[in-house]
C-alpha cells in the first residue's frame, strides 16, 4: 500500500522519472555510499524518500543530532536516519565506515556538498567513507529541471583522488537542483 502510494505521488502527482542503474541496488549492491546532488533544498529529502520507496530499496542517511529529538526523532529514525554529532572530535569517517561492517545491508545517502548552499568544492568525507568501508559510490541526481533521478553504475575509488572527483562530478554536469543558482 505504501509503495503504491509512493509511486502515485512520485510518478503521477509530481511527474518525476527514475532511470539509470538502479537495478544494481535492487539486486546486487547491498552496501554503498550514494551521493545525491545537487543538494539545494529541503525538497531533496522527500524526493529521495519517495524514490527509494518506489524502488523498494533500503537507504539510510545521517543528519545532525538536533534533528533526532522530539517530536521528529522517532520519524527520522523510522526512515533510516542515524544521528551524528558534528561538534565532537570523533572521526566521523571511521564511525560511519564501521556501520558498514555492522550491517549486512547498508546504503547511506550523503550530499557531497555538505550543505544546501552553493559550494565551489565538494567535501571529501563521502569519498573516504567509501574507501574505508571498501564499498562503491553510486551517484544519484536530483534534477528538478527535468524531474529526473538518475542512478550511476557503481564507482570504485582508486588512489587518484583528483581523477576520481573529476569523474564523479562529470556525472552531474548540467543537472539543476530545486534552487538552480545553488547547483
Amino acid at each position: 500500500m505504501i509503495r503504491w502510494l509512493a509511486k502515485f505521488i512520485y510518478f503521477k502527482v509530481l511527474g518525476w522519472q527514475v532511470d539509470g542503474y538502479y537495478k544494481t541496488l535492487q539486486n546486487d549492491i547491498k552496501k554503498a555510499v550514494i551521493i545525491a546532488a545537487p543538494h539545494t533544498s529541503w525538497h531533496d529529502f522527500y524526493i529521495g524518500v519517495l524514490v527509494r520507496t518506489v524502488l523498494g530499496i533500503k537507504v539510510n542517511f545521517i543528519g545532525k543530532k538536533e534533528l533526532f529529538v522530539f517530536p521528529f526523532g522517532y520519524f527520522f529514525r523510522a526512515l533510516g536516519g542515524r544521528p551524528i554529532d558534528r561538534k565532537n572530535n570523533q572521526n566521523k569517517v571511521e564511525a560511519i565506515a564501521k556501520l558498514f561492517e555492522e550491517n549486512d545491508t547498508f546504503r547511506i545517502a550523503l550530499a557531497p556538498e555538505g550543505t544546501r548552499k552553493r559550494v565551489e568544492e565538494w567535501r571529501t568525507g563521502f569519498y573516504y567513507i567509501a574507501k574505508a568501508a571498501k564499498v562503491p559510490i553510486i551517484m544519484f541526481t536530483l534534477d528538478f529541471e527535468n524531474k529526473r533521478n538518475t542512478f550511476s553504475k557503481p564507482f570504485y575509488t582508486t588512489d587518484d583522488v583528483t581523477s576520481d572527483f573529476k569523474q564523479l562530478q562529470t556525472f552531474y554536469k548540467g543537472v539543476k537542483g530545486k534552487i538552480p543558482e545553488y547547483s
